[in-house]
């Protein structure tokens, strides 16, 4: 097993305007629209986020061996009801675009705030997944892909990955385990002969990622984390998320909370063993991929840890304040429960759902059809368990609500709906009161009115209830 060899240097990133280290020079629209993305961000918290979870995908958030996606989820719900609005969500993955988008097509996954990909080559923003142009020219310092090219091809133990994963800063192969080590150390000794300063980094079992020394899931963390301090929203808390090899730098950073779920691979293992045994701050969780994520906030005292999909009376649940993510992440909760018929098919489920409608509260379907939202409870009845025994859920993304008076909020957000391999989305907003209510009684929905997301329209409209 090659040992993974951490070196950073945290002065050296280009930071943005309050840095006294110039930035690099961006000069193109796609420079203006990753400043534009990064600053809706920004504007989003209204002082430093409560918590960043900075996560590796496959084998970590993504449990490829539950076919449920149970524990994502979990997650999704425990995030959107509780962080989304005052947190930020961090994909770090070592997939490149084009994979990491096919990814997000298979599993039923949220839109984080910041992507990292291509094992910390690339960093971007927002669901549009703009470039951070400063960081690619941080990482193009003694770089040359094409010396890197010409070194491995004289090793015929390498197999290039497919080209796709194959990136601007990132060259990738396979390699036998017994081969690893000793190739490891004989690239790096001739890169570094060529001029090169690179990292070569060897995780799950077979991968092995040649990056410029700067690069690194790690540094890119770092980077984030002087961008965001320059800002003045300097997380208050940030937990790093891994199973594999290259997720060892992750947990390296200062300050950094760290979880290795339990299905963590030897390779880390055996890091932690010789650089963190004794780390408060990081831990091997009990729990497979995101359930051992939502294990380590709760380890760690990091705020709410119960998924509101583990809540089996959802009424038992008692908030000291209007928390109206919440109401929605509970509501389509309920509706899946419903359709699956894992709840009883009975009048009190229905008049509890009328109770906290507004008797002229309207609803918008995604045809365009306008009804009473007392009339779409009513129609309830027709689909109670008509997805029983199906591989169906639902989740809810991007839940954002905004006060727009004392006692009102307008909710924005996407519903998606799963059934075997046929997904539907909407874009959803939902006018909630707290007139006339108290806690206990939950928020009063007066007005919910969705359109399809492009590409994501039901085939029949007819079968979309809410």
């Amino acid at each position: 097993m090659p040992s993974l060899t951490l070196r950073f240097s945290f002065s050296g990133f280009p930071c943005s305007r309050c840095c006294s280290t110039p930035t690099p020079k961006l000069s193109s629209f796609t420079s203006f629209q990753t400043e534009v993305n990064f600053r809706s961000i920004m504007d989003r918290l209204t002082s430093a986020a409560r918590l960043m979870i900075v996560s590796d995908l496959d084998h970590t958030m993504v449990d490829h061996h539950d076919p449920e996606n149970l524990s994502l989820l979990r997650f999704n719900a425990l995030w959107e009801a509780n962080y989304r609005e005052n947190s930020l969500l961090v994909f770090s993955t070592g997939r490149s675009p084009t994979l990491y988008k096919e990814l997000r097509k298979e599993k039923p996954m949220l839109t984080p705030d910041i992507t990292i990909m291509s094992v910390g080559t690339e960093i971007t923003y927002g669901n549009s997944m703009e470039p951070d142009d400063g960081w690619e020219a941080f990482l193009n310092d003694k770089w040359d892909r094409k010396i890197v090219t010409e070194e491995t091809s004289k090793f015929p133990e390498l197999t290039l990955q497919s080209e796709t994963e194959q990136r601007p800063h990132k060259v990738s192969f396979y390699v036998q385990k017994d081969k690893a080590q000793d190739i490891t150390g004989t690239l790096s000794k001739r890169l570094e002969e060529r001029g090169l300063d690179v990292k070569i980094i060897y995780s799950g079992g077979m991968d092995l990622d040649i990056l410029p020394q700067g690069a690194g899931k790690g540094q890119a963390l770092a980077y984030l984390l002087k961008k965001l301090k320059s800002e003045g929203k300097l997380p208050n808390n940030t937990l790093a998320c891994g199973d594999s090899g290259n997720d060892a730098e992750l947990f390296s950073i200062p300050d950094v909370y760290g979880v290795m779920v339990s299905n963590a691979q030897e390779e880390l293992l055996q890091w932690r063993a010789a650089n963190a045994k004794d780390s408060p701050k990081v831990i091997h969780a009990t729990e497979r991929c995101a359930a051992g994520i939502i294990q380590a906030i709760g380890h760690f005292n990091l705020g709410p840890n119960t998924s509101p999909r583990d809540v089996t009376d959802m009424s038992d649940c008692k908030m000291e304040n209007f928390v109206p993510a919440y109401e929605v992440v509970k509501f389509y909760l309920f509706f899946e429960k419903w359709r699956r018929g894992e709840i009883e098919n009975s009048d009190l489920h229905l008049s509890n759902l009328k109770a906290v409608c507004r008797p002229s509260g309207t609803f918008v379907h995604p045809s365009g059809v306008e009804k009473y939202l007392e009339d779409c409870i009513n129609t309830l009845r027709t689909c109670h368990g008509d997805k029983q025994g199906k591989q169906f859920r639902i989740w809810v993304d991007l839940v954002l609500p905004t006060q727009v008076g004392s006692d009102s909020w307008l909710v924005s957000f996407k519903k998606w709906e799963l059934c075997g391999e046929e997904r539907q989305c909407c874009i959803t907003t939902v006018l909630l009161s707290s007139k006339n209510v108290t806690v206990a009684d939950g928020l009063t929905w007066t007005h919910v009115h969705q359109t399809w997301l492009q590409g994501a329209a039901a085939s029949d409209s007819a079968t979309w209830f809410f």
